[in-house]
């Protein structure tokens, strides 16, 4: 008589390939600032994103009353592009992972 053992079948863990993070994308968040006055702000968006009028001051609004806007949502790269255009101009940004 031989009697058979079953093996426990091991857990398997997921790998997140970093090539995965980068391309779920990020999104580009400029924050309120007591420095830079509201017509500078809707000249930055306009000359790093390219946006009108109407839109840079869309999100040059959300800034000053909500404290925040998220601009755009990129790839890693892009978003982080942004950013450091953005800090040029010295506005507050930062990237976060979009959910």
């Amino acid at each position: 008589m031989s009697s058979t053992t079953e093996l426990p079948t091991p857990a398997v863990e997921d790998v997140t390939d970093p090539k995965e993070i980068h391309d779920r994308g990020y999104v580009v968040l400029c924050w309120d600032d007591p420095v830079n006055l509201m017509p500078y702000v809707t000249h930055v968006f306009r000359q790093v994103f390219g946006w009108d009028r109407e839109r840079a001051e869309k999100h040059m609004r959300e800034v000053h009353e909500e404290g925040k806007s998220v601009l755009v949502q990129e790839n890693f790269e892009k978003a982080e592009f942004y950013v450091h255009e953005l800090q040029k101009y010295s506005l507050t940004a930062t990237l976060e992972p979009s959910e």
